[in-house]
Order: C-alpha cells, then structure tokens, then sequence
C-alpha cells in the first residue's frame, strides 16, 4: 500500500502528468480537452510575419483603388463601381479577415466558442461577395464585347449601383442563414475544448457559392474570348482603309477588349486562388485548428484580395496615374478629382 502511494507521487510520475498538462489547450479540463499540435517556431514566426506583411499590403493596395475611383470623377464608370465594390471586399479582407487568421494558426483556439462563430461571418461575406463581384463583372464585360451598340442603355450607373448593394445584402443574408445552425449552439460541433469547428450545408454551399456562379462565369469569358478573337482579325482586316466614323468605333472596340483582356486576368486568377479550396471541399470539410493543408487552401482563397491591385497596377495606366496623384498628395488640391487619367 505504501509502495503504491509512494509510486504514485514519484518524480518520475509528476514529470510526465506536468509534461502531460502541457501539451493539452486547457491542462484543467484533462478528459475534454484538445491536444495541443505544436508547429517549429521558425514556422509559426514565419507565419505571423508572412500574414501581418500581407494584410498590411491588401489594406494599403485595395485602399489606394478605393481612393482612385472614388475620388476622380473621369473613373465613375459602371464597370469601375463594380472594381470599387470588389475592392471593398478585399480591403475588409485585409483589415479584418487576415488578422484574425492568425488565431486560427494558433495549436489552440482560446477565444470560446461564440467568438469562433461569429469569427467567420466576415470572411462568408465577403467571399461571397467577391464571388458575385467576379459574375457581375463578367456579366458587363459579356455586354460591352457582344452587344457593345445597347452597353450603355443596358448597363446603366444606377442599375450597376442597385446590382451592387443586391450583391452585399445577398451576400449577408447567406452568410447568416449558412452559420445559423452554428449560432444556436456555438461549439457544438466541437470535439473537445479548443477547438474552432464550424459546420455548413456542404452540398448546398458547394452549388450556390461554387457551381454556379463560377459555370457562369466561364461560360461568360468563354463567349467574350471568342467575340473578342472574331472582333480582333475584322479591325486588323479593315483597318488599312476606315472612314473618321469607323475609325472611331474600332477605338471604342480596342479599349473594350483591353479592358476585357484586364478583367479576363483577374477572372483568372480569382479562379486559380478559389478552385483548389471548393474542389477539396467536395468531399465536406470542417474549419479545424492546426490543420496545415486547409490554412493553406484558406490562405489561398484571402491571397487572392491581394493579388487583384496588383493587376490594376500592371494593366491599368489610370491606376498607375492615381496613384502617384494619391502618394504625392495631388488630390489634396482644388478639383484634382477632374484630372484627366485617360
């Protein structure tokens, strides 16, 4: 009985329940709590610098497109109101999603489990809008290549304004009908203590967010490619021998298919970043703590909010244009928001 007793609080036994405590997220919950998974620390300090560096840089980037076209009246277009909305997405993204990601690189979620939920209303968000953002722009540049005579009847400030605010109040209202199951019992889906799990309606998820709109947006771009291409060979056909008129109307052609050429990149793109995170998640999927493979589908997914400035920057000579005006501080002056960037 002695020996028992004393064996029970031996150095060696208290070593290993401390060295036991240790690797649990709540070492006083030791039936229900997580293990703990650790990373390498040069991996975890790589993370932190790796995602601060590139919220910053989303911030600071969607911020300088979202001062362009809002400040300068030459870029109030129907299609630029659909890159400021998009922009907007992005610049949330940056501001708010990427930061709270690193909690998620986290062994352990320690935040409880109604912060957990509310944690992923944002990034549902603004994905979603994103998504819609992506398919609204296809549908204008649908338009301006293939009925390019009825754009400007057809695509109108106001309807563009209206599609815009439908884009964001849909975009809401799904985000809170996908994660309402989650608000009613927050944790609910967890398998132990420290964990950030959430469940969504994987098949429903999969078509509304994914199917369909991206079909829709390749069918789109599919169909703009090939009247671009046919528009493309009849200028360079005739354009040895054009009247003043026409020659004007093969100038309008040009910028809409360099515009469609720009957003075409960016359409690709969003697809490069979006498609590798909704085809793993086809066979369902849970938003779990520690997860190596989905921090880096997810990591993919935000990254594309960063990327899209910087193809304004490449395409885009009025961008290049605001910007110098921004940093210099230009638009500071008396109507500079008339400065033409055409």
């Amino acid at each position: 009985m002695f020996r028992k007793l004393f064996s029970s609080f031996s150095p060696l036994s208290l070593f290993m329940e401390t060295h036991k405590e240790g690797e649990l997220c709540f070492p006083q919950l030791l039936n229900t709590s997580c293990k703990k998974h650790m990373r390498p620390h040069f991996e975890t300090i790589f993370i932190y610098m790796l995602m601060s560096f590139i919220s910053l840089l989303t911030v600071f980037l969607n911020l300088l497109v979202i001062i362009s076209i809002s400040h300068f009246r030459q870029l109030h277009t129907p299609t630029n109101l659909l890159l400021l909305s998009l922009a907007v997405s992005d610049f949330l993204v940056g501001l708010f999603v990427m930061p709270f990601q690193i909690f998620l690189t986290e062994p352990c979620w320690l935040l409880g489990d109604l912060v957990c939920t509310l944690y992923h209303f944002l990034p549902f968000i603004t994905i979603s809008a994103s998504v819609v953002n992506m398919l609204l722009i296809s549908v204008d540049r649908y338009v301006a290549i293939c009925d390019p005579l009825r754009y400007f009847t057809k695509i109108t400030q106001k309807r563009v304004q209206i599609s815009v605010l439908l884009c964001w109040i849909y975009s809401a209202f799904y985000s809170c009908l996908g994660l309402l199951d989650n608000l009613k019992q927050p944790g609910r889906y967890n398998s132990c203590y420290g964990e950030c799990v959430i469940n969504i309606n994987g098949a429903v998820d999969i078509v509304l967010s994914f199917i369909i709109p991206i079909s829709s947006i390749i069918i789109l771009y599919m169909r703009v490619f090939v009247v671009a291409v046919s528009q493309a060979r009849s200028m360079r056909s005739h354009i040895a021998a054009v009247k003043l008129q026409r020659s004007v109307t093969l100038t309008v052609k040009k910028s809409e298919l360099k515009a469609a050429r720009t957003l075409g990149v960016v359409v690709a793109v969003f697809l490069l970043c979006y498609c590798p995170s909704y085809c793993v998640s086809l066979s369902g999927y849970d938003l779990m703590v520690g997860s190596s493979a989905n921090f880096f589908m997810y990591f993919l997914v935000i990254f594309n909010s960063c990327l899209n400035p910087v193809i304004y920057a490449l395409f885009y000579p009025w961008f290049r244009k605001s910007v110098k005006l921004i940093i210099t501080l230009e638009i500071l002056q008396p109507h500079s928001f008339e400065i033409n960037l055409l």
